[in-house]
């Protein structure tokens, strides 16, 4: 710097990438209006622990988890400095017909800490990547069975399964697919494990409230893929995606029963069960899958985001042998493949944030301050707007509602109103960055790092407390 030349101030920088980002920058699922219309965007520029701050100094909680990714933490040195030197050692090079120490060495990991069988890996570079693996897996494997009309597939309504055009038509969300279609054909959908609204989905129950009929439910649930797979015929299904915990809705965790039974189904008709763990692996439910928390085992595994805690991205497809075997002789390959896939530095990257989480035993945190997470934020459905509080581990989604009695929505303006034009900007105004979402009904959705314990969790419920008393007064 020279003499004649003045630092540019925190306010200068900040109008300065505001302006770039109103020129250049298209967000993801974003509306452009609020930077074309001069709202301007917030802007992160560092993070640490689980406090991020934006470009004008200001810090907030991070309760999201960036996006259910960063499950160790903001600001890990160490991994940054892994990164580093393998980018100094091998930047690139790709697995097609070749291979590299981290990817070797990362796939080995993954296959140890999966159940039962799945002992192959194929990388990716994300969630929906992993997806689309899985889709078109299934669909090759029963050619290859000389079974060529098992190509459909069957998963949860408004369950989030990724944006590639297979994997948009295992999603249950219409509003996301209706611009894009006609989309990849084959996709069916069936209730998800939605239990705060089970009777508007059709269960019928004389059992008293409580967990028999909790499990009830859930049987009711599983046999509507019975139901799915009879209706389309056992021989045009390929596959059903399932999440541990749906995401997209606001958290539905499965009732007790529900795995089990949709096991037995998927063995009785023949169907592979994919297990997708884009969020639910790595920690965030207690375990490394979450699958094994609920005691049941999928012939493949998505997974990614957590996989290296955001530092650099990787996805997973995590396959059994079963469906491994017929590519282990002779001249059959899957052609699928993507350039990054196994990138070494993502690959010693999440070499050593697995290892992070062990040494710090991030999975028994969980396991343990859980239940205290929940019971925490339980305490809010002393709020009127407050229906439902569900969810397990470090996710969790808090239904809002306009009527607990009947348990009445908010129609489509005043979800506008309530999560667009206030919620959002008032919990991220009083320091907590989280997840207002009405791709079902109205919900807040919370999945902070792993590292957080009571302290933190009394004082992401204090900003939910105040924000949705105010929200309350203004409907």
């Amino acid at each position: 710097m020279t003499t004649t030349e003045q630092p540019v101030s925190q306010s200068q920088s900040d109008l300065d990438l505001q302006q770039k980002a109103k020129d250049h920058l298209w967000m993801h699922f974003s509306r452009q209006s609020v930077m074309e219309d001069g709202g301007g965007v917030p802007v992160i520029v560092k993070g640490e622990g689980h406090h991020i701050w934006d470009s004008k100094g200001k810090k907030y909680f991070d309760g999201l988890s960036g996006l259910f990714v960063v499950n160790a933490g903001h600001g890990r040195r160490r991994l940054a400095e892994v990164a580093a030197r393998q980018a100094e050692q091998l930047a690139f090079f790709p697995i097609w017909s070749y291979a590299h120490p981290a990817a070797i060495e990362l796939a080995d990991r993954l296959a140890d800490m999966a159940p039962a069988d799945l002992n192959r890996v194929f990388f990716s570079t994300g969630g929906g990547e992993a997806v689309e693996t899985a889709f078109k897996l299934a669909k090759y494997y029963w050619k290859l069975q000389g079974k060529p009309t098992k190509h459909k597939v069957i998963s949860r309504a408004v369950a989030y399964h990724g944006t590639p055009q297979g994997a948009l038509a295992i999603t249950g969300i219409p509003a996301m697919k209706a611009m894009f279609e006609p989309v990849t054909p084959g996709g069916f959908r069936v209730p998800n494990t939605n239990y705060y609204r089970s009777e508007e989905m059709g269960f019928v129950s004389s059992t008293p409230e409580g967990p028999e009929r909790e499990r009830e439910f859930g049987l009711w649930a599983a046999n509507r893929i019975e139901e799915m797979i009879l209706f389309e015929g056992a021989d045009t299904v390929a596959a059903v995606f399932l999440e541990p915990v749906q995401n997209s809705g606001g958290c539905f965790p499965p009732p007790a029963g529900y795995f089990e039974r949709v096991r037995e189904i998927c063995d009785q008709y023949d169907v592979l069960l994919v297990s997708d763990e884009v969020i639910c692996a790595f920690g965030r439910i207690g375990n490394w899958f979450a699958c094994d928390t609920y005691g049941y085992v999928p012939d493949m595994i998505t997974c990614a985001k957590a996989m290296t805690s955001g530092y650099s991205p990787i996805g997973a497809t995590i396959i059994s042998d079963r469906i491994y075997e017929p590519f282990k002789h002779g001249q059959t390959s899957f052609y699928h493949g993507y350039t990054f896939g196994g990138h070494p530095v993502s690959a010693a990257v999440a070499l050593e944030n697995l290892t992070i989480f062990e040494e710090e035993g991030l999975n028994e945190r969980v396991r343990t301050k859980g239940p205290v997470f929940k019971q925490t934020l339980s305490k809010l459905k002393d709020l009127p707007i407050v229906g439902d509080v569900r969810g397990d581990g470090y996710f969790y989604g808090i239904e809002l509602v306009k009527d607990k009695a009947t348990k009445t929505t908010f129609d489509e303006d005043e979800s506008e109103r309530l999560l667009r034009g206030f919620l959002s900007k008032a919990l991220f105004d009083a320091g907590l960055y989280c997840r207002a979402d009405d791709r079902g009904d109205p919900v807040i959705q919370l999945a902070p790092p792993l590292t957080i314990g009571e302290p933190e969790f009394d004082e992401i419920e204090g900003i939910l407390r105040s924000v949705l008393t105010e929200a309350w007064t203004k409907l």
